[in-house]
């Protein structure tokens, strides 16, 4: 039954990535056609929302795709490569929208309003129809709940849109559209650069940052029997599967067996760091103890530096 419950879930966000889609086209066309920065710099944001369900959408799809021979960790990181490059044109187009608004604000084109309008305003009605299939879907899963909030929150910046336009159609203001096309693109670049950042963080193999590796090692190292932890390395294949590989030296004179050690290096890591994917490396003496890439003491020669807080995340 378990494998049947995401079915409506799924068939809700391939028509919520339909709906969308067309709205972003629908809002470049015609911000084409009228000339309305305003209009492309909404689509932009809804481009920013496309990313997030095409994010929500794979992470349902991840169970149903198994490691094969020559993948062993899957298809979990094409979902990271999709966000990065989605981050990455999503910054570039922000870029470029905010140099085209402020030379926009001394020199105003005309733009018709009441188009702009109407055009904004279908946008809005199709933006609050895609959080409506996701409202019930976000109550239990948190990629469903930031999908949901971004709709919503695109419905609002529509609305502004809309306002722009019912200033420019009434009263002429056509600094209006380059105006709320540059809160559209603080909104896009805020919006997109944590998705470029975190992707480009875990295709760079980058400490997970709610981790600290110094607070790591100096608790692993407080475990009696640990006389020292090193070629610590601490990974991502995707941000629900964090790694963790290491080689412990053992204290022989307070072990006399080493992989006694194995439970308690394995439970903690579990308990006090959510980390559940471990390859751990129990050893009575290291050959390679001072390599660069064994050699911890830069981390740890320091204490005070590195204090093991009570209040440190737990996940």
């Amino acid at each position: 039954m378990s494998s049947a419950s995401p079915s409506p879930l799924i068939g809700r966000l391939k028509l919520g990535l339909f709906l969308n889609g067309i709205i972003i086209l629908a809002e470049f066309i015609g911000g084409w056609w009228t000339d309305s920065l305003g209009l492309m710099s909404d689509a932009g944001h809804n481009l920013v929302d496309q990313a997030s369900l095409v994010l929500a959408f794979y992470a349902h799809l991840l169970a149903s795709r198994p490691a094969t021979e020559y993948r062993t960790f899957g298809y979990h990181r094409v979902g990271t490569v999709a966000a990065f490059v989605n981050g990455l044109i999503l910054l570039l187009t922000g870029l470029g929208i905010g140099l085209v608004a402020c030379y926009r604000l001394f020199s105003p084109v005309d733009v018709p309003g009441f188009w702009i309008m109407g055009i904004a305003g279908i946008s809005a009605l199709a933006n609050i129809g895609v959080a409506l299939l996701l409202r019930h879907g976000a109550q239990d899963d948190i990629n469903i709940r930031g999908a949901f909030l971004h709709m919503v929150m695109d419905a609002w910046m529509s609305v502004g849109v809309i306002l722009a336009g019912l200033g420019i159609a009434l009263f002429h203001w056509s600094f209006l559209d380059p105006l709320i096309s540059l809160i559209l693109v603080v909104v896009i670049l805020r919006g997109s650069w944590p998705l470029f950042q975190d992707s480009l963080n875990i295709l760079l193999e980058s400490t997970p940052p709610h981790l600290q590796t110094s607070r790591i090692v100096d608790t692993l190292q407080a475990i009696p029997g640990v006389k020292k932890v090193h070629d610590l390395h601490i990974w991502a294949v995707e941000p629900r599967i964090i790694m963790l590989t290491c080689h412990v030296l053992v204290d022989s004179t307070l072990v006399h067996e080493k992989d006694e050690l194995m439970k308690p290096i394995q439970s903690t890591l579990t308990s006090t760091f959510g980390i559940h994917h471990m390859t751990i490396q129990l050893e009575t003496e290291c050959d390679e103890e001072h390599a660069l890439h064994c050699n911890l003491n830069h981390l740890t020669q320091n204490p005070s530096t590195h204090p093991v807080s009570p209040h440190a995340h737990h996940h």
